[in-house]
């Protein structure tokens, strides 16, 4: 290696050349010995090889700042430093990153082209790490249309002719170790692209961390944390997925869940919420909480669902490490998270994802397959293995990095169907002619195989509007192969229901229980979710017809209604005590609130439905089995009263329910129960400590040796207006 042309430098000293390790470092000049050291510093005045032997000055090889020196007595390449120094006089030693070698196995990059690499994340985006004895960091990246690919950051002025990375040919992957990074230092990718010679910046798809936004650089980040979760985790790799547990999920978005208004309304920092927003769920009886996305996002006004930072929390709250200690606090205190997580689609930011190398990388080249065009989003091409390799992986990064206990993933109806909110001709049928995204269906069954098999005990949820079959059936029995869907059915048909005016639910009493024809078809959550409360459908207070009593009572009997009905629970922040107004990112709930009788009585109501919920097995253990559900009553629309029995395991361990949706009080009430003797009264939504009038049966009622509805003994209640009682067999 005598010499280079000097088309090649030209190339190299303008940021153009695909192949900077072939010329920088240390090479050997012939079969027969001597070493030539070349190093590529635009800024510099002069460069001297320092560490071997007696210092040697480098001579410019190039007026881009091309610099190199010959060792013509040695035979092999040896260790060294350059001494840098500046027009200023300024000198600064620094190790040369050209002088070390590939680090990104070729098992790794087989793995990663075949969709295969679960932690790939380990091998591409920044990581601190030792070459050697020499501490640094090691990027890489995924741009297989690069013609040339940069590191730039607080490391090299951003400056992308400094540290061209090594391309590892038709993988597409590019690398580079840089001693002497270190963490914290800001950093992009700068890619030119083979296609049109655009240059992009771009932040790191797979960055553990990023600038505050609207900043948008990444930010080099190793998160280590001391876990002190080990008894959660056994007790979760036991509980069967909580199939057969409670589940009463509390769902959080972190921004406006309260704010510090003393202090410019900012937002709780993750210590903060742990020490604030844990004690309450806990106190509340909530199990879980799940969390809108925190994966990093420009637009606060997304929510979180438009990320461009998949494997980084927001820093909006705080470093990687004090998320990391939010997650432990929760499961210290017997409480999991899970995070909403989209894989659906990505924004067109142009840092990005979006055309990530000058061309549809991530996305589909053709817009009627790549865009959604209602949200102004694009769409993942999962046929493409190294794109299904970075959701996967990001999935499994949660579960394994962050201790995640489970994902719900948003959208899923758009992922599974290539029609999806288009018109006739604005989308492409898949290969057997028809609307089925088979790629992504493909992906979402890897997904549930994946984190099922790898995390004990962890759960996926789908949140899914369609009548797509076997979504939450097993993969082996050709199911998606989700621990859950969301029961939209159930929540679209009950809000209808109570928007009703009292005098005219007779007429939509099926609303109230056509979800009984297909409850056990699919392990359903029964949600109460954000997008109830959004985009002017008012809040859960507002949706109900009549006067605020009116409101908080047929709030009371509603959660009653969702307490005993078939189904996991999810309630969104604020509707546990009727927040008024309609949910607003931007600003806290309105805690105020609680300082009324009937918001409080809300709340109160609320936490002892959790605490039966947990303590009654009747209530959750047969969620998914016909057996745990029998119609006491379900025809008397006329007074628009629905009463049911929900059995456990055992089915001698059973509850009676019994809602009264009209604002008259209903006094001897008969309904057919299965057992003689008396019935103690749970709950009564009528209670005045839940700001009821105390309208109930003393607390305990007795049989009556009467038939009715198929059972040889009967009670006689006094239904409260717009009231729910639960009852248990005495003894």
């Amino acid at each position: 290696m005598k010499s280079v042309a000097e088309g090649a430098l030209d190339a190299l000293a303008g940021a153009r050349y695909a192949d900077p390790f072939s010329i920088l470092g240390p090479h050997r000049i012939d079969s027969r010995g001597g070493i030539v050291i070349r190093a590529l510093r635009p800024s510099a005045e002069r460069i001297a090889v320092v560490g071997h032997g007696p210092d040697v000055e480098m001579t410019r090889a190039h007026s881009g700042g091309i610099f190199e020196a010959i060792f013509p007595d040695d035979t092999q390449i040896f260790d060294y430093r350059l001494r840098v120094t500046y027009p200023d006089g300024h000198a600064a030693e620094i190790d040369d990153p050209y002088r070390y070698g590939r680090i990104i196995s070729d098992y790794d990059l087989y793995l990663f082209g075949e969709g295969k690499h679960t932690r790939v994340y380990d091998k591409l985006g920044a990581h601190v790490t030792h070459v050697g004895t020499s501490a640094g960091v090691h990027f890489g990246v995924w741009a297989p249309n690069g013609a040339r690919v940069s590191v730039v950051g607080d490391f090299n002025g951003w400056d992308g002719r400094v540290h061209p990375m090594r391309n590892l040919g038709a993988s597409g992957v590019w690398e580079i170790f840089i001693p002497g990074a270190h963490q914290g230092q800001r950093y992009k990718f700068e890619i030119r692209s083979r296609g049109h010679g655009e240059l992009l910046l771009k932040a790191d798809p797979y960055g553990f961390a990023f600038e505050l936004p609207p900043l948008s650089a990444s930010v080099v980040c190793h998160p280590e944390y001391r876990w002190g979760d080990d008894a959660w985790f056994a007790e979760r790799a036991a509980s069967n997925t909580w199939l057969e547990k409670p589940v009463a999920t509390y769902e959080v978005h972190l921004g406006s869940w309260a704010r510090v208004p003393e202090e410019h309304s900012r937002y709780l920092t993750y210590r903060e919420l742990a020490s604030r927003l844990i004690p309450y769920v806990k106190e509340m009886g909530y199990t879980h909480i799940e969390l809108l996305p925190v994966m990093e996002h420009p637009f606060s006004g997304s929510w979180g669902y438009q990320v461009t930072g998949f494997f980084a929390p927001t820093s909006r709250f705080g470093p990687p490490q004090d998320f990391k200690a939010f997650v432990d606090a929760c499961h210290q205190n017997g409480i999991g998270v899970i995070l909403d997580w989209v894989p659906g689609h990505f924004p067109k930011d142009a840092h990005g994802l979006a055309r990530f190398d000058g061309t549809a990388l991530y996305e589909h080249e053709d817009p009627r397959q790549g865009e959604h065009r209602d949200w102004g989003t694009l769409i993942f091409n999962y046929g493409r293995n190294e794109v299904r390799n970075f959701l996967l992986a990001n999935a499994l990064f949660w579960l394994d990095e962050y201790h995640i206990d489970g994902l719900r993933v948003d959208a899923v109806a758009s992922m599974l169907y290539l029609d999806y909110s288009r018109r006739e001709g604005e989308w492409v049928p898949n290969r057997f002619g028809g609307r089925e995204n088979l790629e992504a269906i493909e992906s979402l069954r890897q997904l549930n195989s994946l984190t099922h098999g790898h995390q004990p005990g962890s759960i996926t949820i789908a949140e899914e509007s369609t009548a797509f079959p076997s979504v939450s059936r097993p993969t082996y029995l050709g199911g998606l192969g989700f621990t859950y869907k969301w029961n939209m059915g159930w929540m679209n048909d009950t809000l209808e229901y109570i928007r009703q005016d009292p005098v005219f639910r007779r007429y939509h009493h099926r609303h109230l229980t056509f979800s009984l024809l297909y409850a056990f078809s699919e392990n359903f959550i029964l949600p109460f979710s954000h997008d109830e409360v959004v985009h002017g459908k008012g809040s859960m207070w507002a949706k109900i017809p009549g006067d605020d009593w009116q409101k908080a009572a047929t709030l009371r009997a509603l959660y009653g209604y969702m307490y005993t009905h078939p189904g996991k629970k999810l309630m969104f922040m604020g509707l546990e005590f009727g927040q008024e107004s309609e949910w607003n990112y931007d600003h806290s709930l309105d805690w105020h609130l609680l300082d009324t009788p009937l918001h409080a009585g809300l709340r109160r109501l609320i936490q002892d439905l959790n605490w039966h919920y947990g303590a009654e097995p009747a209530l959750y253990q047969c969620d998914y089995d016909p057996s745990g559900f029998q119609w006491i009553d379900c025809n008397d629309a006329d007074n628009s009263v629905v009463s049911y029995i929900r059995r456990a395991k055992d089915p001698n361990d059973f509850v009676v329910s019994v809602l009264n949706f009209t604002p008259v009080p209903r006094h001897g009430y008969l309904i057919g129960v299965p057992r003689q003797g008396s019935y103690i009264e749970l709950v009564n939504s009528d209670a005045d400590l839940y700001g009821g009038g105390n309208v109930g049966n003393g607390g305990i009622v007795f049989t009556d040796a009467v038939p009715a509805h198929g059972h040889d003994h009967s009670l006689r209640l006094s239904l409260p207006p717009l009231g729910f009682l639960l009852l248990k067999p005495a003894g």
